[in-house]
């Protein structure tokens, strides 16, 4: 199976190039574009999924809802819809715009373009990336930061805007 490979950008998201999955993780700080959903249901409780333990960054970590890559040539809206298919087989539902923002770890930088919705539909993953979902209450986040429950990224955008 070829490498995956993703658009490099600026700050604002213009593209500048392009480079290897593995290239992006390398350490480089190429900086790469990300997408992320947020997913609340009526209630208002925040769906996470822990990353399975086969992931290269993270594993066996909480994070966001769904998080995934932009593909060179495929635009931010395509790849939020194309990731939500793939990790939570949602089809039905009204992404809305929070911010766009850059993260830095060790390992990588993204440009993370975060989005939310409402949603109290079915899910479906498969167990490949995802060991499981659930829904959290916000207190039960805000009792978890800063205990290596969730990703750094995850935390990241939880204390900045959601």
């Amino acid at each position: 199976m070829p490498e995956e490979i993703f658009p490099l950008i600026d700050e604002s998201g213009r593209v500048t190039g392009q480079a290897t999955r593995s290239e992006c993780h390398s350490g480089s700080k190429v900086l790469h574009p990300v997408v992320h959903l947020h997913v609340f249901n009526s209630q208002e409780n925040l769906l996470l999924q822990k990353r399975a333990m086969n992931k290269d960054i993270q594993p066996g970590k909480w994070d966001t809802s769904v998080g995934g890559h932009v593909n060179y040539g495929e635009s931010v809206e395509d790849a939020l819809y194309r990731e939500v298919r793939e990790e939570l087989g949602m089809e039905n539902f009204i992404p809305k715009f929070l911010q766009s923002c850059v993260f830095e770890s060790d390992v990588e930088k993204e440009l993370v373009y975060s989005y939310k919705t409402v949603y109290d539909g079915l899910f479906k993953f498969e167990k490949k990336e995802i060991d499981q979902i659930r829904f959290w209450s916000i207190p039960e986040i805000k009792n978890n930061l800063g205990k290596s429950v969730f990703t750094p990224n995850f935390e990241n955008e939880f204390r900045g805007f959601l």
